[in-house]
């Protein structure tokens, strides 16, 4: 077995810290960071998923009203020691164009379209996470025989914690993070 990189082993003994993610130029693309430790997505990206993220992003750009930026696959800071990166995301804020990364105050919504070597963390930990840090709104997209199924949630200030508002399957309708409407049935033609 051979012995890893210089730049895979963590800075410190806590592990790696949000802001070291832009340092690591030899890191694979989507590597995300969860409690201090690096994921990396490594499988090669499937075209239904492909297919999904591309047209909800566009979907959801088309719909979104001024004050509101809708992004895909660029990674969001909870805090020091996480920092995922959901499939779509929606901010309040603009963020430049070299920046990769958004702040979770600004962020209003996050997607999660579930992959096999994704599930445990689309399903369980990022909700959990985004919920901590704040985010308000979370949809997370299972694929049912080729059909996308939403599952939607809201945040409860009370409990930090998400409560299940919705499964969407046929047609998509909701009034926040601002009032959405696709057909579900025709956004993967």
């Amino acid at each position: 077995m051979a012995a890893l990189p210089d730049w895979m082993h963590p800075p410190r003994e806590e592990g790696w810290y949000s802001e070291d993610l832009d340092m690591l130029v030899e890191a694979p693309r989507h590597t995300e960071l969860i409690d201090g430790v690096l994921v990396f997505n490594m499988s090669p990206q499937r075209r239904w998923h492909s297919r999904l993220v591309t047209a909800l992003t566009n979907a959801l750009t088309a719909q979104a009203p001024d004050g509101f930026e809708v992004d895909r696959e660029l990674t969001v800071v909870l805090d020091r020691r996480n920092r995922p990166e959901p499939d779509v995301l929606v901010s309040t804020t603009r963020i430049s164009d070299q920046a990769s990364y958004y702040d979770a105050d600004s962020v209003v919504l996050v997607v999660e379209v579930v992959s096999p070597e994704s599930a445990h963390r689309d399903r369980s930990v990022k909700p959990q996470k985004y919920a901590e840090a704040g985010i308000s709104n979370y949809w997370r997209i299972e694929n049912e025989d080729g059909a996308p199924a939403i599952h939607v949630y809201e945040r409860d200030d009370l409990t930090n914690a998400y409560v299940a508002t919705g499964i969407f399957r046929d047609r998509l309708d909701v009034p926040v993070p601002f009032p959405v409407k696709i057909d579900l049935t025709d956004l993967l033609r």
